[in-house]
């Protein structure tokens, strides 16, 4: 199946630092992105979205930054061409204004669905943090 890039920034009120741990850790992003997340022994992410379970590593991570995770079929290890969904955080100089950019790769959903599927989270995500 063909893969799809998703990319769009969202405008988010508030500072890297508060903002980050919902972004890369498990207890974050059960609050706003998945149903729910947890880690095993060897740094695998297990995320929960309704009743599925999607696995996934960090291959990237600046604190306060950004963050990559990778998904991967752990019954299948021999993938390359994984799906992954990338966070960074970005400002604007001369604003001050902090940005939310989202990636997406994956072969799920058409765009439109995604920015909707999107505009959804990240709203979610902003009433939790206030922002």
């Amino acid at each position: 199946m063909v893969k799809n890039k998703f990319v769009a920034d969202y405008q988010i009120n508030t500072s890297r630092k508060i903002l980050f741990p919902y972004l890369s850790s498990a207890s974050g992003l059960s609050e706003w992105y998945a149903d729910d997340v947890s880690i095993n022994e060897d740094k695998t992410y297990k995320f929960d979205y309704d009743g599925e379970d999607h696995y996934a590593k960090i291959v990237a991570m600046r604190t306060n930054f950004h963050v990559k995770f990778e998904f991967f079929d752990p019954n299948n290890l021999e993938e390359t061409d994984n799906a992954y969904i990338e966070f960074k955080l970005e400002e604007n100089e001369l604003t001050q204004t902090l940005f939310l950019k989202v990636i997406d790769y994956s072969d799920t959903y058409e765009d439109d669905e995604l920015e909707s599927i999107w505009e959804n989270l990240v709203a979610n995500l902003k009433e939790i943090i206030g922002g």
